[in-house]
């Protein structure tokens, strides 16, 4: 695909336009406030690896639905060690811990979140969701679209601000980064502008930003989720996007304090460059991104894998 968004020069000066509600800030305190206490249990787990301890995690996500995780740490560490907790892309699962071997052989900690209803798509995943509602076309982006309370992501946003707690109960686990690809990408943003008590966030092509911008500027899915359900419900369009602007990943980013270190595709279809900067300039903390000219959304691939290690042993020294 070639470049087909705004020029570099003017997405490094693009800004968002789009208002967000009101009540954005009431509306997450309140939903982060209505939960029932966090519970986790870590079961030691035989994942056939002789350097890395693997636990099999349950905690206390949204409405007290159980989300599975896997817990990575080095065998050989010594006490607590630095966690990356990494959040998936869209319609992934977390998969077996074999899958997940890049930090914790780095010597970093890694908690990998599983994605509630998810885990179909390209890596399995083991956890359900038992409150999709409404309407929806295929995938997750339109499920309970015309009301937020329904609204999946508002579950889905909660397991990942949960899932900071309940890695942190465990005794080795010390301080806390977040990082993701694309869905999980805008997940680490969510969570760095909802606490303030990890270390930083590294979002690789971040998605579920401006959503008004990547629904008008391709045709790829999941965005085109968006558009086809707004064509069937054509009366409903805007009462959608209301629901949209409560979940959009530039407003969390325009909340967020810590480090912040993206990554963006300038031949994306899936997250276009316009989306990612938006919430790439809304970003309140200290910033880098690197651009990938000539990739699609496979953004850096293995190269962002390694930028991460680099940046968690920055902010971890």
């Amino acid at each position: 695909m070639p470049q087909f968004d705004l020029p570099l020069a003017q997405l490094r000066e693009y800004r968002y336009q789009e208002p967000e509600p009101a009540d954005f800030d009431d509306f997450w305190a309140r939903t982060l406030t209505d939960q029932p206490e966090v519970d986790v249990v870590f079961e030691p787990y035989d994942a056939g690896l002789t350097t890395v301890d693997t636990w099999d995690v349950t905690f206390t996500g949204y409405g007290g639905d159980p989300i599975k995780g896997w817990l990575l740490l080095p065998a050989n560490r010594s006490g607590p060690v630095p966690t990356a907790v990494e959040y998936l892309g869209y319609g992934s699962g977390r998969g077996i811990p074999i899958e997940s071997l890049a930090y914790v052989s780095s010597g970093f900690g890694h908690f990998v979140m599983d994605t509630r209803g998810q885990g179909s798509s390209w890596r399995a995943g083991d956890t359900g969701d038992p409150s999709a509602t409404g309407p929806a076309v295929p995938g997750y982006l339109t499920r309970g679209i015309l009301d937020p309370d329904d609204y999946y992501y508002r579950r889905l946003y909660t397991d990942a601000v949960r899932a900071v707690d309940a890695v942190k109960r465990h005794d080795h686990v010390a301080e806390v980064a977040v990082t993701g690809r694309s869905q999980g990408g805008a997940l680490s943003l969510v969570v760095a502008g909802l606490r303030d008590d990890i270390a930083g966030a590294v979002p690789h092509v971040p998605f579920l930003s401006a959503f008004r911008r990547g629904t008008a500027v391709t045709e790829r899915e999941p965005y085109a989720e968006i558009v086809r359900w707004c064509s069937i419900h054509r009366t409903k369009w805007e009462r959608a996007f209301a629901t949209l602007a409560y979940f959009d990943a530039t407003a969390f980013a325009a909340r967020a304090t810590c480090r912040g270190s993206f990554s963006v595709a300038l031949m994306d279809g899936v997250c276009p460059p316009s989306t990612v900067y938006a919430a790439f300039n809304a970003y309140q903390g200290p910033k880098d991104i690197t651009v990938w000219p000539y990739n699609n959304h496979e953004g850096g691939g293995p190269e962002d894998q390694l930028r991460t290690i680099r940046v968690l042993r920055e902010l971890f020294q």
